[in-house]
């Protein structure tokens, strides 16, 4: 049974070499309903995950567009160094999703590798779309996203606990079948031989298989979150205390 899409955001920005910068909202699937639902809550990811460990500077700019498109004010361009574009000429796209694995785990599939301005100011101008008053609520919500603080290092946050942080409930395991010998399942899963303790390199590895996941880069969408599920948890066995050099 291949996982489902709950929620989709494409998020159309300039590329990397281009020296204008300009964003554009795309086609997405953004259910509200019940609120905050499953379209606030990636909305909520995409604030979260991107604005984490952002510069002070950017991090006010944000609450002030925050507020106007609350408000339902008309803002000034641009913002963030971003001009909005109401075309999709000379961009490309960043897909952002939440998926349901076969489990009923709700797993957050986030390119960790795209520009974090034009996605932060995607989903402020995406919920500024919401009518009143659901707009409101989900500001409130987007607010709370903007708290959030990950680790020192971005490109590591573990989305199952961003998710569990959004929804107010306690991180919990995939719940998936782990073989008696987890230690092995997590290496199997993350391509290893072994694991001698060095984070930084589980890291890289986790990092690039993430990358390989995702369908922006290549990865089958039918069972991406299952894969990132996986992934995610392989990696919390082998950094948890006592797996490095432990045999099978």
């Amino acid at each position: 049974m291949p996982d489902v899409i709950v929620a989709e955001m494409d998020v159309w920005h300039s590329r990397a070499a281009v020296p204008t910068r300009r964003v554009a909202l795309g086609a997405d699937t953004l259910p509200l309903d019940p609120p905050p639902g499953f379209g606030g809550l990636l909305l909520a990811a995409v604030v979260a995950f991107y604005g984490a460990n952002l510069p002070d500077a950017d991090r006010a700019a944000l609450a002030d567009l925050a507020g106007r498109l609350e408000r339902g004010e008309r803002v000034a361009q641009p913002w963030l160094r971003y001009r909005r574009q109401y075309d999709r000429v000379g961009l490309t796209t960043t897909t952002h999703r939440l998926m349901r694995t076969p489990s009923g785990d709700i797993v957050v599939l986030l390119d960790r590798f795209a520009r974090r301005e034009p996605q932060l100011l995607a989903a402020l101008y995406r919920a500024g779309r919401v009518p009143e008053p659901a707009r409101r609520s989900l500001f409130t919500l987007l607010g709370s996203a903007m708290r959030w603080r990950s680790g020192d290092a971005p490109d590591e946050v573990d989305l199952a606990d961003l998710l569990a942080y959004l929804t107010g409930q306690a991180p919990r395991a995939a719940t998936f079948e782990v073989p008696v010998d987890p230690r092995g399942w997590a290496l199997d899963v993350l391509g290893l031989d072994d694991y001698d303790g060095d984070a930084r390199s589980l890291q890289r590895r986790f990092r690039r298989e993430l990358r390989r996941a995702h369908p922006d880069h290549g990865g089958a969408s039918s069972d991406a979150g299952s894969r990132i599920a996986a992934l995610t948890a392989a990696r919390r066995i082998l950094l948890s205390p006592g797996a490095a050099g432990r045999g099978g």
